[in-house]
């Protein structure tokens, strides 16, 4: 089991919406950039986008489809990587005092991934984990003041 969590010094809804700005993604997802919308409204059920993933000198294109959306509670998302085939990626969003506690589930779903899915697999998540959840919280941290209210927006949907 691909579980992590991480205590960002924030309320929820900073969390959230930095969730919710598919132009952020890119920053806080280890491993993507440049993401942008591909269908729907982000991240409203089935929803999708699209964003550059390296590997080395090459460079692919990665999808990402919400499957469940809990607002302000639950993100769920399948992340589809091609031939590696795809995983469920489940986002928790807790209130913790002043603060949010984000813990991220992650397992392989389809594909190659689903189906070589072992201790080792599951121990290259958690490193991954860890990284995402730094950067998440550096980016809430740094689109949100520290003294804002528990319903304080970050502007991050502000010009859509």
């Amino acid at each position: 089991m691909a579980a992590r969590h991480h205590l960002i010094d924030r309320s929820p809804s900073a969390v959230w919406a930095v969730l919710e700005d598919e132009r952020l993604y890119g920053e806080w997802v280890v491993g993507t950039s440049g993401s942008r919308r591909e269908s729907g409204d982000w991240p409203e059920t089935g929803s999708s986008i699209t964003y550059s993933v390296r590997l080395g000198p090459k460079e692919f294109t990665g999808r990402t489809v919400v499957r469940r959306i809990e607002r302000p509670r639950a993100l769920e998302l399948e992340a589809e990587a091609g031939a590696l085939g795809s995983a469920r990626i489940a986002l928790d969003i807790r209130p913790w005092g002043d603060k949010t506690l984000v813990i991220v589930d992650e397992h392989p779903l389809r594909g190659l991934s689903g189906t070589l899915h072992n201790v080792l697999l599951d121990s290259l998540i958690q490193i991954r984990h860890r990284t995402m959840l730094v950067r998440l919280a550096r980016v809430v941290e740094r689109v949100t003041p520290a003294n804002s209210g528990a319903g304080a927006r970050t502007g991050a949907r502000a010009d859509r």
